[in-house]
């Protein structure tokens, strides 16, 4: 059975992974059934230009392992990561705009929720927002969508180096309520200055037992 949706990431109490996740590129699918067995699973998933692949390079502690650009919509397939301890790391089409046409847009929309729907073997979804403009409304939807199918999931707010310090206990607080959290709830990371990545490791560590040494 799938664990119902989570409302707050809880205290890890894995040792630090400063290092990095040790995560391994596996493969690129366009359909749910041709990803690899997996005995956990956590998934990224987040608007068009969130900083996905920047955030699955900083958890392992590389720049090379998940492709960066700066033209949003380059993520158009599954990309499965292995974790080790049989389980597995799944980055997901980003949503929203996009230099693809509608279509291909649906395409993927309707690929990740099936991904998201039916695989069992999914333990958290990590859903990012931008902490610099804050949620969106399609971010809010995605939320919703996840909420209304009970799937469990955690909100991770990126860019946390672009929000001036002066503002950021503000931030904090309207980024949260407007997710409809309380501010412990979402977990700020930023992928340029590590900022809060240590934790994030420890907590997906957690979801997916493994071992964090």
């Amino acid at each position: 059975m799938r664990p119902a949706a989570a409302s707050k990431p809880p205290a890890s109490k894995h040792r630090s992974m400063a290092a990095g996740l040790t995560l391994q590129f596996l493969l690129s699918v366009d359909h749910l059934g041709q990803l690899p067995d997996s005995r956990a699973e956590v998934a990224v998933i987040g608007r068009s230009n969130v900083g996905k692949s920047s955030l699955v390079n900083a958890l392992a502690g590389r720049r090379d392992l998940a492709r960066v650009s700066k033209t949003p919509g380059r993520t158009q397939l599954l990309n499965c990561f292995d974790l080790g301890g049989g389980a597995t790391l799944v980055d997901c089409p980003g949503y929203g705009y996009a230099v693809a046409s509608k279509s291909a847009r649906s395409a993927w929309q309707a690929r990740t929720e099936q991904y998201l729907r039916e695989r069992p073997q999914l333990a958290m979804v990590l859903a990012l927002v931008d902490g610099e403009v804050g949620p969106t409304p399609l971010d809010l939807d995605m939320l919703d969508w996840l909420r209304g199918h009970a799937i469990a999931h955690a909100v991770i707010a990126t860019k946390h180096d672009k929000v001036a310090s002066s503002v950021r206990p503000r931030r904090r607080r309207e980024l949260a309520a407007a997710c409809r959290l309380a501010g412990s709830d979402v977990v700020w990371v930023s992928a340029a200055k590590g900022t809060g990545l240590d934790r994030l490791r420890g907590l997906v560590a957690l979801w997916v037992a493994i071992d964090a040494d």
